[in-house]
C-alpha cells in the first residue's frame, strides 16, 4: 500500500508518458535532489567530496555509457576507459588551443570527439558480436592509451605525459573548492541521467533493445542495424568522454593516459553487472557498491584492529579489504544476477502489498 498507484489517474498521454508516471516516485527523486543539491554540501566534509562522492558520481555517469551500450544495446565492451581518456584529452585541447572556449562547450566538445572515436571503434559491431566484439574494444584501450602517450601533440608535448588540467571556470566562478566540484559533477550528471533515461523510453532506446534481443528480427521489422548499433556507441562514447573529463578536472586535476587504464574499464564493467544491466539506476546503485563498499571495508577493518588490539599489518588489511570485497560481488551475483536494481524492483513489488500477506 505504500507504493501503489492505484487511483493516480492519467488524462493525457503527456502523464503517461513521463519519465516518473507514478507519484511515489517524483516525491522520492525529488527527495534525492534537495538532500544531494542542499542538505551534503553542508553537512559533508572535504574528504567526502574528493574521496567518496565525486569519484562515485563520475563513475556512475560512466557506468550510465556503458549501460547504454552494453545493456540496451547488447554490445559488449571493455574499452571505456579508454574513450574516457578521449574525452580528458580532447576537453584540454579545446580549452588549450581554442581561446575562451567555455569550459563546459570543452567538456561537450570530449564528448563528441569521443562519441566520433566510439563510432570508428563500433564498426566491427556489424559484422562481429559477442567476446569478438569484446576483444575489438579491448584492442580500443590499448590503441588509445598508446597514441595519447606517443603523439606528442595530444600532450601539447609534455615530457612527462602527466598534465595540470586548468582551472575549472564556469560564468566567471572559479570551482577551486570540493564542494563547488561537487555541485557542477552534480548537476551535470542529474542532466546526463534523465537524458539516458528519457532516450531509453524512446525509439533509440526501443531500437537499441530490438537489436540486443535478436539484431536479425529486429532488422526484418525495418531496424536498421547500422544506425542502431553506431548510434549505440556514440551516445555511450559521449557519456564517457564527458565523465571522462569530469574525471581529470574535477577529481584528479590532472590529464594522464595512465589514469584510465584497463583496470578502470574493468571497475565500470562491475558495476554495470552489479548494478543491474539495462536500468539507468542500476549504474548508480553499482557505482555506489563498487566505490563506497571499499572504504567501508577499510574503515570497519580498521576499527576492528583498534578495538581488539590485533595489529594487523597495512598490507593484510588491504589484502583482506580485497579478498572481502571480491567475496561480496560474487555473493551478490549467486543470490541475485539481475543486479541490486532488480532487488530495489522486487521491493517495490511488496510494497505495493504491505502490510497484506503475498
Amino acid at each position: 500500500m505504500l507504493y501503489r498507484e492505484a487511483g493516480q489517474f492519467k488524462t493525457s498521454y503527456q502523464d503517461d508518458n513521463a519519465i516518473f508516471p507514478i507519484r511515489q516516485d517524483r516525491i522520492a527523486i525529488w527527495l534525492v535532489l534537495v538532500a544531494a543539491f542542499v542538505v551534503v554540501p553542508l553537512v559533508a566534509t572535504p574528504y567526502v567530496f574528493t574521496g567518496v562522492l565525486i569519484p562515485f558520481l563520475i563513475l556512475s555517469l560512466a557506468a550510465i555509457g556503458l549501460n547504454i551500450l552494453t545493456g540496451y544495446a547488447g554490445q559488449l565492451s571493455l574499452g571505456t576507459a579508454a574513450f574516457m581518456a578521449v574525452g580528458a584529452f580532447a576537453s584540454y585541447n579545446l580549452i588549450l588551443r581554442v581561446p575562451g572556449i567555455p569550459m563546459l562547450v570543452a567538456f561537450a566538445g570530449g564528448g563528441v570527439v569521443s562519441a566520433l572515436v566510439g563510432m570508428l571503434f563500433g564498426l566491427p559491431s556489424l559484422r562481429i558480436r559477442g567476446f569478438y566484439l569484446a576483444v575489438a574494444t579491448l584492442a580500443a584501450q590499448f590503441f588509445i592509451l598508446w597514441f595519447l602517450t606517443k603523439v606528442g601533440w595530444v600532450s601539447n608535448y609534455t615530457p612527462s605525459g602527466v598534465i595540470t588540467a586548468q582551472q575549472v571556470v564556469i560564468l566567471g566562478h572559479a570551482f577551486t573548492t570540493p564542494a563547488d566540484k561537487y555541485l557542477l559533477v552534480l548537476s551535470i550528471v542529474v542532466v546526463l541521467a534523465l537524458a539516458a533515461k528519457n532516450m531509453a523510453r524512446g525509439n533509440a532506446g526501443r531500437s537499441w533493445m530490438a537489436v540486443r534481443d535478436m539484431d536479425v528480427a529486429a532488422e526484418v521489422i525495418g531496424i536498421r542495424l547500422m544506425r542502431a548499433k553506431l548510434s549505440a556507441f556514440a551516445v555511450s562514447s559521449f557519456y564517457c568522454g564527458v565523465a571522462g573529463a569530469l574525471f581529470a578536472y574535477a577529481y584528479l586535476g590532472t590529464v594522464e593516459p595512465e589514469a584510465f587504464n584497463l583496470d578502470l574499464s574493468f571497475r565500470i564493467l562491475f558495476m554495470v553487472i552489479i548494478g543491474g544491466v539495462g536500468t539507468v539506476l542500476g549504474s548508480f546503485l553499482g557505482a555506489a557498491f563498487v566505490t563506497l563498499m571499499p572504504v567501508l571495508l577499510s574503515v570497519s577493518v580498521r576499527w576492528l584492529d583498534q578495538t581488539l588490539g590485533l595489529h594487523i599489518a597495512e598490507s593484510t588489511i588491504s589484502n583482506l579489504e580485497l579478498m572481502v570485497f571480491g567475496g561480496l560481488i560474487i555473493f551478490f551475483l549467486i543470490v541475485e544476477p539481475h543486479g541490486l536494481a532488480r532487488l530495489w524492483q522486487i521491493a517495490k513489488e511488496k510494497l505495493r502489498l504491505w502490510p497484506f500477506p503475498h
